[in-house]
């Protein structure tokens, strides 16, 4: 995976179904059920190095947790014991292997980041990162951000939403599995408190005419100018060696809404 945000599905050192026991205590797994809905990554096998597993094993229980889903009265992450304190809180969807995450991260440390990612090599490649830094605001969950938005993060608790580049599945007839779409836009907008800022990024054009679609259909969403609205969050977003790569491609649309009260 590139360090640019796509979602992929799990591999084979994934489990089937992606879900923690419904405990506040991060780091717990537990017995899955329920039907899933039609996500919006892809398979992909995942490894990693013998030192990214030490620093996981050693860093995980502490900073990172599986993803629930069908646990609706499975009680809310308790973010402020998670993160030691209280903050302004950003949850990014699809951090790939984190580039922008920890810079953005870095840039403000008055805020905690929830990054969620499915692909355990790009979760490893940030804890990594983490640990070397010596980041203190950054917390992992591994599997969909849509259970993440459901089931873990309750209404009006987040100052900021990212989705950086999201899997455009091109193809007419897989449409259906793209990430934003309006169901998606009115669950952010639900748990963005108003003021709350949502900054999507995408290199598909296709995909960023539906997102700006979708996005300015939500009657809760506002879309904002980034170089004349007063911000809660940075919107500077760094460019990814993925970007760099493609600096001669395709452009990057970027779109930001903010919740309305």
């Amino acid at each position: 995976m590139s360090d640019h945000g796509r979602m992929h599905a799990p591999g084979p050192d994934v489990a089937d179904e992606l879900a923690s026991s419904g405990s506040v205590v991060p780091g717990q797994d537990a017995p899955t059920h329920g039907h899933r809905r039609v996500t919006s990554f892809r398979a992909r096998r995942s490894t990693i190095s013998d030192r990214q597993q030490a620093v996981w094993d050693e860093r995980w229980p502490q900073l990172g947790t599986e993803a629930r889903h069908g646990e609706s009265s499975a009680p809310l992450l308790d973010t402020d014991a998670w993160f030691g304190r209280q903050a302004p809180l950003i949850l990014e969807i699809g951090c790939g292997t984190g580039t922008s995450t920890l810079a953005m991260a870095q840039a403000e440390p008055d805020l905690d980041v929830i990054a969620v990612e499915v692909y355990r090599r790009g979760l490893a490649q940030l804890l990594s990162a983490i640990d070397r830094a010596e980041v203190t605001n950054i917390r992992l969950v591994r599997g969909d951000g849509v259970d993440v938005l459901t089931h873990m993060v309750g209404p009006d608790s987040l100052t900021g939403v990212r989705v950086f580049f999201p899997d455009p599945w091109p193809k007419a007839r897989h449409h259906k599995r793209r990430l934003l779409q309006a169901d998606t836009m009115a669950l952010i907008a639900d748990r963005l408190r108003p003021g709350g800022v949502l900054h999507a990024a995408t290199d598909h054009l296709g995909y960023a005419e539906h997102i700006a679609e979708v996005g300015d259909a939500e009657p809760r969403l506002r879309r904002i100018d980034r170089d004349t609205a007063e911000l809660p969050i940075s919107v500077s977003r760094p460019v990814t060696k993925y970007e760099r790569k493609a600096l001669a491609g395709p452009i990057v649309t970027e779109l930001l809404w903010e919740r309305i009260p």
